[in-house]
């Protein structure tokens, strides 16, 4: 069985990918879907480049195998709050300061699945 395929995807024609651990997440590899609960949010801060304007906030999370730092774009800064349960989905995973950071990037998204 395809490890990124999620068994229980319901939909046979787009299945889910599975769910990476923290522990699984690699820099410059794609991060296909990773559920955190969020524990701190730290201060808004504006922007502007070339590619990207507006409000961003780093931030972290953590699962059952370890903690892992996150950057919030836009609209994710006033959505997000520190306790939420988050799906992040078809994001990217870089190294900042020799840690592994995550994001949703452009193409990603950032769902909260409970509060």
């Amino acid at each position: 069985m395809d490890r990124l395929l999620d068994p229980l995807s319901q939909n046979e024609e787009h299945p889910r990918p599975a769910r990476q651990l923290c522990s699984d997440l690699r820099h410059n590899a794609p991060v296909h879907r990773v559920e955190l609960v969020v524990l701190r949010i730290y201060p808004v801060r504006r922007v502007a480049s070339e590619r990207f304007t507006g409000q961003v906030a780093a931030a972290c999370g953590r699962d059952e195998s370890g903690i892992i730092g996150m950057v919030l774009w836009g609209e994710q800064t006033q959505r997000i709050r520190v306790g939420n349960i988050i799906r992040l989905t078809n994001g990217w995973c870089r190294r900042r300061n020799g840690e592994l950071v995550i994001s949703t990037g452009m193409d990603g998204s950032m769902a909260v699945l409970d509060r």
